[in-house]
């Protein structure tokens, strides 16, 4: 068993690619207790550095991710879940978080409509 290091102030980055097309689909952050609910479970929990709280993916919206691999990086501070993902991964309503070029360009259709599931806009 690996020893994960917990950087960030207890915090570890996760980076969530979808276990079929190898697309990366968000990144987020874990704390231990995130990690461990992950392995026990088989979906993806997260520690939201906003809320301040621990959270389950698609508790509100219905869009879970079903964690077929967690990936530990060489340093043992970064993982990779590969995931089979419900619907999109982005709070915007997007399959991706990664739905835009650098000049704004947007490369992705809305999945859902955030105003509809969490009565906002996404951000």
């Amino acid at each position: 068993m690996l020893t994960l290091r917990f950087p960030d102030g207890g915090l570890i980055p996760v980076i969530v690619q979808d276990a079929k097309t190898r697309n990366v689909l968000m990144m987020a952050y874990a704390n231990e207790e995130a990690v461990r609910l992950t392995e026990t479970t088989g979906y993806a929990h997260y520690y939201s550095r906003s809320r301040k709280k621990l959270w389950k993916k698609g508790e509100e919206s219905g869009h879970f991710q079903k964690v077929e691999q967690i990936l530990v990086d060489c340093d043992e501070d970064c993982l990779i879940y590969e995931v089979e993902q419900t619907g999109a991964a982005c709070h915007t309503g997007y399959r991706s978080c990664f739905f835009r070029t650098l000049d704004g360009k947007i490369i992705e259709e809305k999945v859902f409509d955030p105003e509809k599931v969490y009565g906002k806009t996404g951000h």
